[in-house]
């Protein structure tokens, strides 16, 4: 693959998300200089790990993604794996630190994580909390 990140918008988005592997998402936009700082740490991650995927999402041009994903400042970085949201964090973060975030997301044991969000649901269900 010669992109080694792809643009998500609405269309997309969803798709991406259930492709059952990693993705990495960077919320953006073209007036933001912490954006346009993180942008080239992101691009050098997505080549180190071509067995991931790496998304931007232009929050300019895709607003409705933004919200979705109650973005309040920018960058934000949204990490999935099988389709659970796993991490999501306003800033900028150091290439150093996205690669520790790269190494524990692989090492993740998702059926853990599975069962662990079964056991919270149960709990909450158990609650008998109004909806």
């Amino acid at each position: 693959m010669g992109a080694s990140t792809i643009e998500l918008t609405e269309a997309n988005f969803e798709a991406e998300v259930k492709k059952n592997g990693i993705l990495f998402i960077d919320f953006w936009a073209s007036w933001c200089p912490p954006c346009r700082a993180f942008a080239p740490v992101f691009e050098a991650a997505a080549q180190k790990h071509p067995d991931i995927v790496f998304g931007k999402v232009n929050t300019e041009e895709q607003p409705g993604l933004g919200q979705a994903f109650e973005v309040q400042a920018i960058p934000t970085l949204a990490v999935f794996r099988e389709g659970v949201l796993l991490f999501s964090e306003a800033g900028a973060i150091p290439a150093k630190a996205l690669e520790q975030l790269v190494t524990k997301v692989k090492e993740l044991d998702m059926n853990q994580v599975r069962a662990d969000i079964e056991d919270i649901k149960k709990r909450e269900g158990a609650k008998g909390e109004p909806k």
